[in-house]
């Protein structure tokens, strides 16, 4: 073994999806409730757990060669890092968010100029500074260590900067959406001195390509029927596969077969009305089984 990945895992509201996405691409990582080290085994990966917040800061100077974050605090971090892979999926866990500008159903600001003079609270306090600026707006922007919507709802400040996926905890907490500041997904970054390493490098991409196949399979299935030759090609007509679906022959005789197995990769949202079409016109023994990994 000639090196060691030094890799930095998120902690918090990302580790539990970041844990499930590495198991299914191959690597079990165990770690203890007060540990910052967890295990995996991969002899040639060294593992840390590390606050999304900071991990672009920790991997831009080297401590770290990679990590896992997202995109919002890469920005706010203002670091120059390598971009590896986007890891961001819905299904996941690792959810494309957004940050956005709120601010209570009464209030009578309506856009980002009506915030001067304002105060705002928010976690990614120098993205909103930036935001600002250049929307030629000057207001005080706070951090806030958490509680952020409390602080709207009860005056404390004028509006907030907060991380959303659907709006729905805003619109309970009576608030609105002004604006979007920002989109971010889950990326897969490193180090540029270590990217430039050629053994390192490999060695991320291999690990970036597993953990998207991962991804990429939490919303497909794989589906395998027995077809009789006279109804092979209306079955084959109604399956979207990636490509073209796997036809074998079945029998002892696979000149003169009449039966063939049909084996595809489908979106799993499809397959509940697509099962009884393929029943319809003669597809028998239809079984439906979860994928690990989908490499394109």
């Amino acid at each position: 073994m000639s090196f060691k990945l030094k890799l930095g895992l998120p902690k918090g509201s990302l580790q539990d999806s970041t844990f499930k996405m590495f198991k299914k691409a191959g690597y079990n990582i165990t770690v203890g409730s007060r540990s910052y080290f967890p295990y995996i085994d991969d002899p040639e990966i060294d593992p840390v757990l590390i606050r999304a917040q900071e991990m672009s800061r920790y991997v831009e100077d080297g401590v770290l060669d990679c990590g896992i974050t997202g995109e919002d605090w890469i920005q706010e971090n203002g670091s120059d890092v390598a971009y590896v892979k986007e890891l961001a999926y819905a299904k996941t866990g690792m959810n494309p968010v957004r940050w956005v500008l709120a601010v209570p159903n009464a209030s009578n600001i309506k856009s980002v100029k009506d915030l001067e003079g304002k105060r705002i609270a928010t976690e990614l306090k120098g993205f909103t500074e930036k935001y600002l600026k250049k929307n030629g707006v000057k207001a005080d922007v706070e951090f806030s260590w958490g509680a952020t919507e409390a602080k709207v709802a009860t005056g404390l400040v004028d509006a907030i900067v907060e991380l959303t996926e659907t709006g729905s905890s805003l619109k309970a907490n009576n608030l609105r959406i002004v604006e979007t500041l920002c989109h971010s997904t889950t990326q897969f970054i490193a180090n540029k001195k270590s990217w430039d390493d050629p053994a390192k490098k490999k060695k991320m991409q291999n690990v970036a390509m597993l953990l998207e196949g991962a991804i990429i399979s939490e919303a497909k299935v794989g589906l395998k029927m027995n077809v009789h030759k006279d109804n092979l090609q209306r079955v084959i007509s109604l399956l979207p596969a990636l490509k073209k679906p796997t036809v074998s022959n079945l029998g002892a005789d696979t000149k003169e077969t009449s039966w063939y197995s049909v084996d595809t990769v489908i979106d799993e949202h499809v397959v509940r009305d697509l099962i009884p079409k393929l029943k319809e016109v003669g597809a028998e023994g239809i079984i439906e089984y979860p994928l690990n990994k989908v490499i394109y």
